[in-house]
């Protein structure tokens, strides 16, 4: 884990409230795991006081060697408003990276993902982490969903590692008008993958817990929180533990990865 001023290389907008971010980093993030985070300060002054925590989206590489990070984030309060102003140039202070990643067990070959809107954010670090494996995807599949055609991103990078992809949205402008968890669901009725990695929003988590468990499956999930300090002092980021009641885990430091069996959402 390293504080550093990360240098802006672009902050691209990719929709109504979507942005893609490069950032040169001195930091060597060639060790970091899909499922990790960083914690951002988003603005130069004290409001807002706390950092914002981001999802590694992907690995900047230049000549064999590791230069910085990308995140992709959406606009929800003032603090990613901020954040969406900044300029290419312009440094932010970084924190990372932090918490717990995603684990590839031996001998998994068919892999789903299921993401919800900006839950997409780890998965091409996984897909690419996936592919560094010599793992072949071309019999995974990953399942998007938004709320609309808007909210479903990353769709090229995954059919090019030969991904199959599925679309739900809850208008219907894009693919099948559903829940995500429901055409996840359909499909391992009669194509069960080795494992399931999921992010998204905790109603959407909460659905693939139950659903990975009434049908025996493994899967790990990795929770969307808000946290004041992204290292486990403020003990503000508590799930509880579904194998010991009354016990809680953290998602900045037990997490945001988690396996599924062990939550109670």
């Amino acid at each position: 884990m390293t504080q550093e001023k990360a240098q802006i290389l672009w902050n691209k907008q990719l929709g109504p409230t979507y942005f893609n971010m490069g950032l040169s980093c001195g930091t060597d993030y060639s060790l970091a795991i899909p499922g990790q985070f960083v914690m951002v300060r988003t603005v130069d002054g004290m409001d807002p006081i706390l950092r914002r925590p981001f999802s590694i989206h992907k690995i900047i590489e230049k000549n064999a060697g590791t230069t910085g990070l990308e995140l992709l984030y959406r606009v929800v309060g003032a603090g990613t408003q901020e954040l969406s102003k900044r300029q290419p140039g312009d440094v932010v202070d970084i924190l990372g990276p932090l918490g717990r990643g995603f684990s590839v067990p031996a001998n998994v070959r068919k892999i789903f993902i299921v993401a919800g809107g900006i839950g997409v954010a780890p998965m091409p670090f996984l897909v690419s982490y996936l592919k560094a494996k010599q793992l072949d995807l071309t019999t995974s599949k990953v399942f998007l969903g938004g709320r609309s055609k808007n909210d479903l991103l990353c769709q090229a990078e995954f059919r090019a590692s030969g991904m199959t992809v599925h679309t739900t949205t809850d208008d219907g402008s894009s693919g099948d008008q559903c829940m995500v968890t429901d055409a996840f669901e359909n499909e391992i009725t009669f194509n069960r993958p080795d494992i399931i990695y999921a992010c998204g929003p905790i109603e959407m988590l909460a659905c693939i817990c139950g659903i990975v468990e009434k049908h025996g499956l493994m899967c790990q999930v990795s929770i969307e929180s808000q946290m004041a300090c992204g290292i486990g002092a403020c003990l503000g980021c508590a799930v509880e533990n579904r194998k010991r009641p009354g016990y809680y885990l953290h998602v900045c430091k037990g997490g945001p990865v988690f396996d599924a069996s062990l939550l109670r959402i």
